[in-house]
């Protein structure tokens, strides 16, 4: 099964990290990644740039373009990553192991229904 780990934040605090302090966490974040990645269970994974430059394409026809998102939140979508698992309880272990190292986090763990594959992952063994 799929499962897209939706990474959130307050934004302004994860702004305010001096260079060092960012470097700091996405190092260690890439340290958990390691183990998952080898093992096959870690497909894509990315950081959004900032929500200020994020468009929003809404209404009928073409649509109309937005400045960015939204959202009444205090927290923002800034990243996500997509792994592979049997079961929920393994996807959870795994996003725990994030969590240890960048605690300021909250992530959404959401199953996958559709999934087009990129580089083998995700496929079905017969596809690989």
């Amino acid at each position: 099964m799929l499962y897209a780990i939706l990474a959130y934040h307050v934004e302004s605090e994860l702004l305010s990290w001096t260079p060092e302090e960012d470097a700091a966490v996405v190092a260690k974040v890439i340290e958990v990644q390691a183990p998952l990645r080898a093992s096959g269970h870690l497909g894509p994974a990315a950081r959004l740039d900032d929500t200020k430059k994020a468009r929003t394409v809404r209404g009928p026809g073409a649509g109309m373009v937005l400045d960015g998102p939204f959202a009444e939140t205090k927290e923002q979508l800034l990243g996500f990553h997509l792994l592979e698992f049997d079961t929920e309880d393994e996807v959870i272990a795994a996003v725990r192991r994030l969590r240890q190292v960048n605690p300021t986090a909250v992530y959404e763990i959401r199953p996958v229904k559709l999934f087009v594959p990129a580089d083998g992952f995700g496929a079905t063994p017969a596809e690989k």
